[in-house]
């Protein structure tokens, strides 16, 4: 429980609760209770715009996605979480096939979700997308001679690459895709050579690769495009700010497109309340809602911030968010085997 973030508000008709517990909420016919890894105040706006809207109540716990879906299990069909928000492609795949969701089915979640962006069997859907790509630093390498991410394995790039620990899902989702654009040999082979061009220890964290890019530390490395753009403006301070002007973002062509998803708990209990919250997140409105002020794209079309324009516009790959997932743990043991730790 100490992982879950805790915050306190009254609860009336049309407003919202955060809190560490549902135990003791008594329920009510219209309302309904969000596990969110999402970690967004600007996500709030759009909740209490929702509850407002419908008089439907918002409860929500917010922790790491690893840590809902372990408590999902946990709780069993004692849960009282209706619907459940993930930030990752692997991770929303996988909390379906543990039988954490539920299938259902939306006309208007079909007509606003593009396929490639849902599960075939209905049991989430996409809300959010978020590109992986690389920034460079253009004192330390020639940025037109990287394009993709197979050109990290370059051997000019030796001692000069770096990036975010194995651990980290957008990683796993990336060599993912790999695997399903290049297929498995090209794969290993890119690994293999990326890994050999690192000389820095594997970063916990995007910002911390971006800041190390930008001081010189390494010449390029692989990051979600929104953590430079939030850096940009500001929203890590002044330093970083300065920092994120340093580098330059370079989007493949096409690009990798990760998402953050959400799908309705196996044991909800406001089942109608929660298709309706998730049609509202994923209508045209909802999705730019959520996406706009956190720098991530909406479903369709682009983030409109001067912060994201600036990078230019990206053309998707064919790989489908449901193939990213079905890969993820190949991809994990491609990433160990290639010494990726």
């Amino acid at each position: 429980m100490n992982l879950i973030k805790r915050l306190f508000t009254s609860v009336i008709a049309g407003t919202l609760l955060v809190s560490s517990s549902f135990e003791h909420v008594k329920a009510s016919d219209r309302e309904v209770r969000i596990y969110s890894g999402r970690h967004y105040n600007t996500d709030k706006q759009i909740y209490k715009k929702f509850a407002e809207e419908t008089g439907i109540k918002i409860r929500l716990i917010e922790a790491t996605g690893i840590s809902l879906v372990e408590r999902l299990k946990r709780e069993g069909s004692k849960s009282k979480a209706d619907v459940i928000l993930l930030v990752d492609a692997a991770r929303i795949s996988n909390a379906a096939k543990s039988g954490l969701l539920q299938s259902y089915r939306s006309n208007e979640l079909d007509k606003n979700v593009p396929v490639e962006y849902r599960d075939p069997q209905a049991r989430w859907y996409a809300l959010t997308r978020r590109v992986r790509v690389m920034v460079a630093n253009p004192k330390k390498v020639d940025i037109n001679s990287i394009n993709d991410y197979s050109d990290l394995a370059s051997p000019a790039l030796e001692g000069l690459v770096c990036v975010r620990k194995r651990s980290s899902p957008y990683n796993q989702s990336l060599v993912a895709n790999q695997i399903v654009n290049k297929g498995e040999a090209k794969t290993k082979e890119w690994l293999k050579g990326m890994i050999s061009n690192i000389s820095q220890p594997f970063f916990p964290g995007d910002i911390g690769v971006i800041r190390a890019v930008a001081q010189g530390k390494c010449g390029v490395g692989i990051v979600n495009h929104y953590y430079v753009s939030r850096m940009l403006a500001g929203v890590n301070g002044r330093k970083d700010q300065s920092l994120a002007k340093k580098v330059k973002v370079l989007t493949p062509n096409p690009a990798h497109v990760n998402v953050s998803a959400g799908g309705i708990a196996k044991y909800a209990e406001n089942r109608e309340e929660a298709i309706q919250l998730l049609e509202y997140l994923a209508s045209p409105d909802g999705s730019s809602g959520l996406a706009g002020p956190t720098f991530e794209h909406p479903l369709v079309g682009f983030n409109k911030t001067d912060e994201v324009t600036q990078f230019g516009e990206f053309t998707a790959d064919n790989v489908t968010i449901d193939q990213l997932g079905a890969n993820n743990k190949k991809a994990i043991k491609l990433m160990r085997m290639a010494g990726w730790d």
